[in-house]
């Protein structure tokens, strides 16, 4: 029994996810979250809240115990590219890719 909870198209490069991501993989998840809420990094914001979305939906839809839960799997993918332009000198553009990340949680119980 697994619990999951996804963000989409979140405004963040999934470079900079995955570094909070690996502190976090196969740890209980008062801990991750100790560890999520002291990460100076703009990606800890949105794994607080996918955190707390997976602990939701464990203990309401699949009658799971959120002191017995764990990180089994966590990663981030590439969502789509945002491609702007940036003015640079002698009539040249520069270009800016702002990129997005899919961000997957999944929880399980210890056996």
């Amino acid at each position: 029994m697994e619990a999951r909870a996804t963000v989409s198209y979140a405004r963040i490069s999934p470079r900079k996810v995955r570094i909070v991501l690996d502190l976090i993989r196969n740890k209980p998840v008062g801990v991750a979250m100790g560890i999520i809420k002291n990460t100076p990094k703009a990606a800890s914001e949105y794994l607080e809240k996918l955190l707390k979305s997976a602990m939701a939906n464990a203990e309401n839809n699949h009658n799971m115990d959120i002191n017995k839960l764990y990180i089994a799997e966590c990663y981030a993918n590439q969502g789509p590219v945002l491609k702007r332009v940036r003015p640079r000198a002698q009539g040249r553009a520069f270009r800016i890719l702002k990129r997005t990340s899919h961000i997957t949680l999944v929880l399980k119980e210890v056996e």
